[in-house]
């Protein structure tokens, strides 16, 4: 699934199947090969499977977690990103920690999103998409130098996106480092011209 080679991934999962039919993981991992080819009902279904043959798996919670909250159940699924999060047995806390955050903000709850992302950062103060959440949220909360902390620290664990690139332009026009901002905007329209940030900055 990693390479994107999905029909031999689906192959394998067959096999896998056919092998061990009760094997949560298993249909964990076909729930997400069916998410990938947006095939939603079917994901939903192997989620199920899943949970329903091993409900303390901290792995099937994060992702039917997720799952859930990408589809608008934001209830049940901030229900298992908690449980996922909280088990001592998940060696990887922060990943459920971060999709509960992007969870509330789907919500429209940015306060809430901000404490689960910070949790997130306690544990692993260099995953990447929580950094990425937290200069966002710094922006947007006028925040620049925050803002442009969190940007620096992702950049040590991670490349640039249009996304970052826009933030980072628009934090330092706000710090008055306009040098700096021009140097975000042309790396951003050369690197990613067909993004909708870039579509901004031709229409500006």
């Amino acid at each position: 699934m990693d390479l994107g080679k999905l029909e031999i991934a689906k192959e394998n999962l067959l096999l896998a199947q056919e092998k061990d039919p009760s094997n949560p993981q298993v249909h964990n991992a076909f729930a997400f090969l069916y998410e990938k080819i947006n095939d939603y009902a079917q994901a939903k279904e192997q989620y199920e499977m899943a949970l329903e043959l091993s409900p303390q798996d901290w792995s099937v919670q994060n992702n039917f977690g997720r799952f859930l909250c990408d589809r608008g159940e934001y209830k049940p699924g901030m229900a298992l990103l908690i449980q996922a999060s909280s088990t001592q047995l998940n060696d990887r806390q922060w990943v459920a920690l971060t999709n509960a955050g992007r969870c509330q903000l789907a919500m429209g709850q940015k306060q809430s999103a901000g404490s689960y992302f910070k949790q997130a950062l306690i544990i692993n103060n260099a995953y990447a998409p929580a950094l990425l959440e937290m200069q966002k949220i710094s922006y947007q909360n006028r925040d620049y130098l925050a803002a442009k902390e969190y940007l620096q620290r992702y950049l040590k664990v991670a490349t640039h996106t249009a996304g970052t690139l826009w933030f980072g332009m628009q934090t330092e026009r706000a710090l008055g480092d306009v040098d700096l901002a021009k140097e975000y905007q042309k790396i951003l329209v050369e690197k990613f011209p067909l993004s909708e940030e870039a579509k901004q900055i031709v229409g500006e």
